[in-house]
This record gives C-alpha cells, structure tokens and sequence, in this order.
C-alpha cells in the first residue's frame, strides 16, 4: 500500500510527484535500471523530441514492471535525469500521463551527457 506523505512543514509537489511517499506492507520491492527511449522493436529511439522520448522511456519502465507482476501504480520513486532542464516542463505533461494519486517521490535533474544522445534517462522503484 502506498501513501503520500504531506506536511505543511515542507513545500508541496509542484508536479505530478509525491514530496514523499511511505510504504506498509510491502513484500516486494523492484528497482528498474535508467531507461533511455529506446524502441524494444527496433533498437532505435522512439523519437527526436522530449514528449516522445519521455513516453517511450516510461513505456519501457511499465513493460519491465509488468514482466515483474507490478504496474505503475506501485511505482514509489523516479529520478528523472535530462540532458536539457528546458525540457522539464514538456517532460511533465507527458509524465503526468503515466501516473495517478498518490503520484512517486520524484527527482529531476540536469546531467551533462546521457547515453547514446538521450534527451532523457528516468529509473524508477516499485513497492508492491
């Protein structure tokens, strides 16, 4: 079962994310490893822009996660690296579409380089 945790001691999400996220009995925990946007079908990235890179990455962390048994909904935490901050905000909006309350703990940050030229990198823990 997950729940966010809220405060009025802390400032509020300021996206579809949780400031925090609290875990009871959970008997299953899976970590997925950074996807980068690239097209199972065809080794390929998906697409050149964020919105479709983003999409792609957090399709591959649903496929993993169903091959696990779990969806995303039990995904409690991301961390979102970008290659270009200025992409956040589009970023979001296809974000948003992948999750529902109580949203995961989230992490967005700018890093230097991703792999193969990525736009982005997102990784993701799953409690079940």
């Amino acid at each position: 079962m997950n729940k966010a945790v809220v405060t009025d001691k802390a400032p509020a999400a300021l996206g579809p994310y949780s400031a925090g996220v609290e875990v009871t009995g959970s008997s299953k925990t899976v970590y997925v490893s950074g996807q980068i946007p690239v097209d199972p079908a065809t080794g390929n990235f998906a697409g050149d822009d964020i919105q479709t890179q983003t999409a792609q990455s957090l399709t591959n962390i649903r496929n993993i996660l169903s091959a696990a048994g779990m969806d995303m909904s039990d995904v409690v935490k991301t961390t979102v690296y970008l290659a270009d901050i200025a992409d956040f905000t589009a970023m979001n909006e296809v974000y948003a579409t992948f999750f529902t309350a109580p949203f995961p703990a989230r992490c967005a940050v700018q890093v230097a380089a991703l792999p193969k030229g990525a736009k982005l990198e997102i990784d993701a823990v799953a409690c079940r």
